[in-house]
């Protein structure tokens, strides 16, 4: 014990783990307008969420039918970029389309 004392000074040594705790996650949802093409929110979600055809097309309709539909969840910084992303490019194509995020 005494050996124990001289190495850590009289010191208590505690040993610690690190706890990883996992990112909270962002639901990026698109809304429903009057103007936005069909054409345009299918394709939004093959090249900004990166969705097959066929369920873009089932997201799109989501968006058409119900008001609001599911195009992914992520990390707040990624959800964060993808809103505005969406945004830009609609407003670049002429169209209102909105996106918005929420805790999932």
């Amino acid at each position: 014990m005494a050996d124990r004392e001289r190495q850590t000074d009289g010191q208590v040594l505690e040993r610690t783990r690190q706890e990883t705790k996992k990112p909270e996650l962002f639901k990026v949802l698109l809304l429903n307008d009057d103007y936005t093409t069909m054409e345009f929110v299918i394709e939004i979600l093959e090249s900004v969420f990166h969705k097959q055809p066929a369920e873009a097309y089932r997201i799109m309709m989501a968006v058409h039918t119900q008001g609001k539909g599911l195009a992914g969840v992520y990390p707040y910084d990624i959800a964060e970029t993808k809103v505005e992303t969406v945004i830009d490019r609609a407003r670049e194509n002429g169209f209102p389309l909105k996106a918005t995020m929420e805790p999932e």
